[in-house]
Protein backbone atom coordinates (compact mmCIF):
# COMPACT_ATOMS: atom_id res chain seq x y z
CA UNK A 1 0.00 0.00 0.00
CA UNK A 2 1.22 3.41 -0.51
CA UNK A 3 0.08 5.92 1.85
CA UNK A 4 1.54 9.56 2.52
CA UNK A 5 1.47 11.41 5.95
CA UNK A 6 0.42 15.30 5.80
CA UNK A 7 0.73 18.11 8.60
CA UNK A 8 -2.69 19.97 8.59
CA UNK A 9 -1.82 23.72 8.95
CA UNK A 10 0.31 25.27 7.14
CA UNK A 11 0.59 22.44 4.36
CA UNK A 12 -3.48 21.58 3.26
CA UNK A 13 -4.58 25.18 5.21
CA UNK A 14 -3.47 28.61 5.77
CA UNK A 15 -1.75 28.59 9.49
CA UNK A 16 -2.17 30.96 12.19
CA UNK A 17 -0.76 32.23 15.10
CA UNK A 18 -4.08 32.45 16.59
CA UNK A 19 -4.89 28.96 15.34
CA UNK A 20 -7.54 27.90 12.94
CA UNK A 21 -11.05 28.08 15.82
CA UNK A 22 -13.58 27.95 13.70
CA UNK A 23 -14.91 26.41 9.82
CA UNK A 24 -14.27 29.82 8.41
CA UNK A 25 -10.84 30.09 9.53
CA UNK A 26 -9.82 26.91 7.14
CA UNK A 27 -8.74 28.12 4.05
CA UNK A 28 -7.01 25.94 1.50
CA UNK A 29 -3.53 26.72 0.58
CA UNK A 30 -4.17 27.27 -3.26
CA UNK A 31 -3.50 23.62 -4.91
CA UNK A 32 -3.32 21.81 -2.05
CA UNK A 33 -6.68 20.33 -2.15
CA UNK A 34 -6.21 19.23 -5.92
CA UNK A 35 -2.64 17.88 -4.91
CA UNK A 36 -4.48 15.48 -2.42
CA UNK A 37 -6.45 14.69 -5.02
CA UNK A 38 -3.72 13.67 -7.45
CA UNK A 39 -2.33 11.59 -4.56
CA UNK A 40 -5.44 9.90 -4.53
CA UNK A 41 -5.40 9.34 -8.77
CA UNK A 42 -2.57 7.63 -8.36
CA UNK A 43 -3.12 4.97 -5.58
CA UNK A 44 -2.18 6.26 -2.42
CA UNK A 45 -3.74 6.45 0.63
CA UNK A 46 -3.72 9.77 2.56
CA UNK A 47 -3.43 10.07 6.29
CA UNK A 48 -3.18 13.86 8.14
CA UNK A 49 -1.58 14.08 11.64
CA UNK A 50 -2.38 16.95 13.11
CA UNK A 51 -1.60 18.75 16.60
CA UNK A 52 -4.30 20.85 17.65
CA UNK A 53 -3.52 22.21 21.46
CA UNK A 54 -6.11 24.39 20.63
CA UNK A 55 -8.58 21.84 22.60
CA UNK A 56 -6.32 21.81 25.85
CA UNK A 57 -6.23 25.25 25.69
CA UNK A 58 -10.14 25.70 25.47
CA UNK A 59 -9.72 27.74 21.80
CA UNK A 60 -12.36 25.43 20.55
CA UNK A 61 -13.66 22.15 21.62
CA UNK A 62 -14.73 18.85 19.34
CA UNK A 63 -17.74 19.98 17.83
CA UNK A 64 -15.88 22.79 16.20
CA UNK A 65 -12.57 20.68 15.36
CA UNK A 66 -15.19 18.33 13.70
CA UNK A 67 -16.83 21.08 11.67
CA UNK A 68 -13.39 22.47 10.72
CA UNK A 69 -12.56 18.44 9.33
CA UNK A 70 -16.13 18.13 7.67
CA UNK A 71 -14.88 21.27 5.14
CA UNK A 72 -12.12 19.95 4.36
CA UNK A 73 -13.01 16.37 3.35
CA UNK A 74 -16.29 18.86 2.11
CA UNK A 75 -13.74 20.66 0.09
CA UNK A 76 -11.59 17.86 -0.89
CA UNK A 77 -14.26 15.89 -2.69
CA UNK A 78 -15.64 18.57 -4.75
CA UNK A 79 -12.04 18.15 -6.66
CA UNK A 80 -12.37 14.17 -5.99
CA UNK A 81 -10.25 14.21 -3.37
CA UNK A 82 -10.29 12.08 -0.11
CA UNK A 83 -8.32 12.04 3.35
CA UNK A 84 -8.27 8.32 4.15
CA UNK A 85 -7.68 9.31 8.23
CA UNK A 86 -7.26 12.07 10.05
CA UNK A 87 -5.34 11.71 13.84
CA UNK A 88 -4.91 14.48 16.13
CA UNK A 89 -3.58 15.70 19.48
CA UNK A 90 -5.19 17.77 21.49
CA UNK A 91 -2.98 18.13 24.19
CA UNK A 92 -1.09 20.94 25.12
CA UNK A 93 3.02 20.77 24.77
CA UNK A 94 3.31 20.31 28.93
CA UNK A 95 0.86 17.71 28.93
CA UNK A 96 4.20 15.75 28.02
CA UNK A 97 1.84 13.07 25.93
CA UNK A 98 3.43 10.45 23.21
CA UNK A 99 0.85 11.40 20.56
CA UNK A 100 2.45 15.28 19.92
CA UNK A 101 4.79 15.85 17.54
CA UNK A 102 7.69 15.96 17.75
CA UNK A 103 7.09 12.64 19.23
CA UNK A 104 6.19 9.53 17.14
CA UNK A 105 3.30 8.43 18.83
CA UNK A 106 0.83 9.55 16.33
CA UNK A 107 2.58 8.79 13.38
CA UNK A 108 3.41 5.15 14.96
CA UNK A 109 -0.33 4.47 15.33
CA UNK A 110 -0.77 5.54 11.05
CA UNK A 111 1.51 2.69 10.03
CA UNK A 112 0.42 0.33 12.55
CA UNK A 113 -3.51 1.18 11.73
CA UNK A 114 -2.29 1.42 7.51
CA UNK A 115 -0.28 -2.42 8.71
CA UNK A 116 2.44 0.04 6.28
CA UNK A 117 6.38 0.16 6.59
CA UNK A 118 6.89 3.97 7.53
CA UNK A 119 10.50 3.78 6.09
CA UNK A 120 8.46 4.07 2.71
CA UNK A 121 6.16 6.59 3.56
CA UNK A 122 7.24 10.28 2.66
CA UNK A 123 5.59 12.65 5.93
CA UNK A 124 5.18 16.31 4.63
CA UNK A 125 4.88 19.42 7.02
CA UNK A 126 6.28 22.75 7.15
CA UNK A 127 7.48 22.76 10.95
CA UNK A 128 10.44 21.39 12.46
CA UNK A 129 8.54 19.26 15.58
CA UNK A 130 6.30 17.81 11.87
CA UNK A 131 9.80 16.60 10.07
CA UNK A 132 11.48 15.67 13.41
CA UNK A 133 8.33 13.15 13.98
CA UNK A 134 8.66 12.10 10.41
CA UNK A 135 12.21 11.49 10.84
CA UNK A 136 12.30 9.55 14.09
CA UNK A 137 9.17 7.31 13.05
CA UNK A 138 11.09 6.75 10.35
CA UNK A 139 9.63 8.13 7.15
CA UNK A 140 10.94 10.44 4.57
CA UNK A 141 10.58 13.93 5.34
CA UNK A 142 9.36 16.74 3.19
CA UNK A 143 9.46 20.52 3.92
CA UNK A 144 7.16 22.14 2.15
CA UNK A 145 7.71 26.41 2.27
CA UNK A 146 4.31 27.00 3.14
CA UNK A 147 2.81 28.21 6.23
CA UNK A 148 5.70 28.10 9.09
CA UNK A 149 7.82 26.64 5.89
CA UNK A 150 10.37 29.32 5.39
CA UNK A 151 10.68 30.28 9.18
CA UNK A 152 11.77 26.24 9.68
CA UNK A 153 14.15 26.69 6.80
CA UNK A 154 15.77 29.52 7.97
CA UNK A 155 16.42 27.93 11.08
CA UNK A 156 18.10 24.44 10.12
CA UNK A 157 18.65 21.39 11.71
CA UNK A 158 16.37 19.92 9.07
CA UNK A 159 16.94 15.96 9.72
CA UNK A 160 18.90 14.41 7.28
CA UNK A 161 17.71 13.89 3.96
CA UNK A 162 14.68 16.18 4.58
CA UNK A 163 13.35 17.29 1.31
CA UNK A 164 12.55 20.96 0.56
CA UNK A 165 9.66 21.68 -1.60
CA UNK A 166 7.88 24.95 -2.21
CA UNK A 167 4.23 23.85 -1.22
CA UNK A 168 1.80 20.83 -0.92
CA UNK A 169 1.64 20.53 -4.66
CA UNK A 170 5.18 20.41 -5.60
CA UNK A 171 5.74 17.50 -3.11
CA UNK A 172 3.18 15.65 -4.53
CA UNK A 173 5.20 16.22 -8.02
CA UNK A 174 7.99 14.91 -6.72
CA UNK A 175 6.56 11.95 -4.40
CA UNK A 176 4.37 10.48 -7.06
CA UNK A 177 7.29 10.92 -10.21
CA UNK A 178 9.35 8.96 -7.12
CA UNK A 179 7.30 6.15 -7.90
CA UNK A 180 8.31 5.31 -11.20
Amino acid sequence: MKLVILDRDGVINQDSVTFIKNPNEWIPIPGSLEAIALLNQHGYRVAVATNQSGIARGYFDMATLNAIHDKMHKALSQVGGRIDALFYCPHAAEDDCDCRKPKTGMIEEIGRRFNVELARVAGVGDALRDLQAFADAGCQPVLVRTGKGEETLAQGNLPANTQIMSDLAAAVQYIVKGEK
